[in-house]
Parts: C-alpha cells; structure tokens; sequence
C-alpha cells in the first residue's frame, strides 16, 4: 500500500486527511481511488454512525495501512484517502457560466493555507459558486484541503490571474469602501478579500467596480481573512431553504 499511495500523491492525486474529508468528497462526487486506515474497522463504525449515506463506500474503500510511514502527521479519526483532483476546464465553465446564482469568492494573494481551507468550507456552506485564488499559493494544497474537510469538491476552487477571474462585478473589502450594510450584493458578484497584513492589491483594487468595508471598531486593525468572508458572504444571503 505504500508504494500505491506514493505514486498515486506523485500523480497528482487530491489527499483527503481525516473521516470529514473523505466523508465530504464521497457525499460530494469526488472519485476516491483508495482509502487507508491504522484501524479500517474503526473507521467502518465512524461512517456508521456519522455518515450512513456514504457508509457502503467507505466500507468499499478502507484498507489497513500504518498512516505515519505515508502521512507526515495522522489525523485524529485515523484515515486518509486520495481522490482524484476535478477536472480544470469543467470547473472554468461553472465560473464563467452566466447568469449565477451565488457569487465566486476571490482570495487576493492569500499567504495561510489553514484560512483558505476556512474559506473554501465557508464558500460550500453558503453555497458560493466557488473560490478563486490570486498568487502563488496551491488552492488544492494537502494543508489546504485538509482545513477545508473536504469540501473543495462542494464548490469550485481554482487558481487565477487578474486577466482570467470570472465575469461579474467586482465587490473588493477595503477599510476605505461604503459599509457593506448600505448595499445589496447580487448574485453573480466577485467578493474579493486581500490578506490581513496587505490588504487589496493595487491592481486588484483598481479594478474593483465597488469598495466594500464591513463593520469595525476604531483601532481594531483587522479581521481573520475567513470571519471577513463569513460576514460578507452571510450579508450576501446564502443558500435559500429548501
């Protein structure tokens, strides 16, 4: 099983670590090639009693494997898989598909992997129609993934350049914006956030149809990246019941 893991990750395949993430991309269409456990029995009862709608695949799926000869460290539930990453040009399209229902969160040169995995569990959980990244930062990073539980195949997450975000108007957080109170975002919105200690890039908010603040007492400098997405995306509206 080692020599298997090995080459599936030298693949390029997507490493789900932990019960969440392999629950999540099973729930969610991912295409599991393998999952590996210390304790494949424990895990077995874990899907039983935490997850029955994907009970029979992880049962299917779940070998043994001692997990600290393939991972670097183990999660707590004692089980990692490796999934086959989506296919890019399918993700561009819902992007660019017009008109959307849910606006694309964009993550400006974002630098902590464990906030954009926030992000991209906020952005399945409200149901945005994805996240995109500017940078050099690997949206589908295994750290990433990891903070995300899986969910990056819940939405569309993908990597970008200024010349390629998605059709819709810009809505960029800056200090500087009209309070986010003030305003309606609309369904096919661009939310962009920068990091904590930059802030928008220039460029980015050069191009920003709206600047957009949230609430903030004087002389608090700033919030975590993921709270300012789970503001903004909440003042958005999320997904309607039903």
């Amino acid at each position: 099983m080692g020599v298997e893991w090995r080459e599936g990750v030298e693949r390029g395949l997507v490493v789900l670590d932990g019960f969440h993430a392999l629950k999540h991309a099973l729930r969610f269409g991912a295409d599991v090639r393998v999952a590996v456990a210390d304790d494949p029995e424990a895990v077995r009862a874990l899907a039983a009693q935490l997850a029955p709608d994907v009970e029979d695949d992880v049962k299917r799926l779940v070998q043994p494997a001692e997990l600290r000869t393939l991972l670097p460290r183990v999660h707590p539930t004692g089980v990692a898989a490796l999934a086959v990453r989506p296919d890019a040009a399918e993700g561009r399209d819902r992007l660019e598909r017009m008109p959307r229902t849910a606006p694309v969160v964009v993550l400006d040169n974002p630098r902590n992997l464990g906030n954009v995995g926030a992000v991209v569990r906020l952005a399945a959980g409200f149901g945005a129609t994805g996240v995109v990244t500017r940078g050099d930062l690997d949206p589908w990073h295994p750290n990433v993934v990891r903070a995300g539980a899986g969910l990056h195949y819940a939405t569309t997450v993908q990597s970008v350049s200024l010349e390629t975000l998605p059709p819709g108007p810009l809505y960029a957080l800056d200090p500087e914006g009209e309070d986010i109170r003030a305003l309606t975002l609309p369904d096919d919105a661009l939310l962009a956030f920068g990091s904590e200690r930059h802030g928008i890039s220039p460029e980015l908010r050069a191009r920003a149809d709206h600047l957009v603040s949230l609430p903030m007492r004087p002389q608090v400098s700033s919030y975590n990246l993921a709270t300012s997405v789970a503001m903004a995306l909440f003042h958005w509206g999320g997904p309607h019941p039903g």
